[in-house]
């Protein structure tokens, strides 16, 4: 089984954090968003993963590395291919043409989620697609289901309500090649839909010539689409996963401080006079001094001091004091309040 992760885009909403990382790189509860994902995948996968294939902009030899070591930790195989353009979907897959074979998951990089692990994949269907149910689905690509529960139609972003199924960004199918080659169709003959090359628009190719295609469920979608949402993902896996304290490093250097569990603690943290916690993330090497630091993430190699934070969102290399319940702050920034 092979993992394919388009993940070239520039992460607008989460500006200013992916000035300087980019996105699916950027820690959640103490891992890389992209880890996460491959790794639970892993999870819902009856099959070994013997690649993972990111598809990414030009984010740097350092970014590339970490990209590799997380395929490494899987066991898998690492190969990145690039993205020059943003033309839709279809397009960013067809740059990892050479990968798109065999039976493979596909799934955005900003698609965090818990895996229902009492399901596993049927890797003898044709293809399966991951739905969830929302209030309002216009904002959405959906899928209408007959009574077997195969899918009939995919609709995107409709105005007018046909479905509540929302397509959530992961995809498996049993012939990676057929995807391709009806992929590369809509690019061989310019069919475009709404001035991009579609993904939804191959699929409904594929079902076309045959091909049946299922859904399935996680059983939670997390929202990673902006910093509010970013640091409620950030206290869902925490204490989905994480209430026992077993993410706080027991190196950590405590003076006349506590923790209040759940929380992610690296190496190397000085925490003096303060309560950290809970639902925080600290990063490696930062020290968080005479403050309270409640639902927050604080990345690696930070200083915190006088301060009380709720809500927030610091970076690497970031110095803080003051009072904030909703601090966003990207890599080296300094504010003092």
């Amino acid at each position: 089984m092979k993992i394919i992760i388009p993940m070239a885009g520039m992460g607008k909403r989460m500006r200013p954090h992916t000035l300087t990382t980019p996105k699916p790189l950027i820690p959640v509860a103490g891992k890389p968003m992209v880890q996460r994902i491959a790794e639970d995948l892993a999870k819902m996968s009856p099959e070994k993963i013997t690649e993972i294939a990111f598809i990414v902009g030009h984010f740097g030899e350092v970014a590339e590395k970490g990209l590799l070591d997380v395929a490494k930790k899987l066991g898998a195989v690492g190969k990145i291919y690039y993205q020059e353009e943003a033309h839709g979907i279809a397009h960013a897959l067809l740059c990892a043409k050479e990968s798109l074979n065999e039976k493979l998951l596909i799934v955005f990089a900003d698609t965090l989620f818990i895996p229902d692990t009492s399901i596993k994949i049927d890797t003898a269907k044709d293809g399966i697609i991951w739905v969830q149910k929302v209030e309002d689905p216009r904002q959405f690509g959906v899928v209408k289901l007959n009574e077997e529960g195969c899918i009939t139609d995919f609709v995107e972003k409709s105005p007018t309500f046909v479905s509540d199924l929302a397509i959530i960004g992961i995809y498996y199918f049993r012939d990676g090649a057929f995807l391709r080659d009806e992929m590369q169709y809509l690019i061989d003959n310019n069919l475009r839909e709404k001035g991009e090359f579609q993904l939804t628009t191959a699929l409904e190719n594929m079902k076309k010539k045959g091909a049946k295609l299922f859904t399935s469920r996680v059983a939670e979608w997390l929202d990673c689409g902006n910093k509010d949402a970013t640091v409620a993902t950030n206290k869902r896996i925490l204490e989905m996963y994480y209430n026992d304290g077993s993410a706080t490093n027991p190196r950590v250097e405590l003076v006349n401080s506590k923790i209040v569990q759940p929380c992610f603690v690296g190496e190397n943290v000085k925490i003096v006079n303060s309560t950290v916690g809970p639902y925080a993330s600290i990063g490696d090497n930062t020290c968080i001094e005479n403050s309270i630091v409640v639902n927050t993430m604080v990345q690696s190699n930070s200083i915190v001091k006088k301060a009380v934070l709720s809500n927030s969102m610091l970076g690497n290399n970031v110095e803080f004091s003051g009072n904030s319940q909703g601090a966003s702050l990207g890599d080296f920034s300094v504010v003092k309040i």
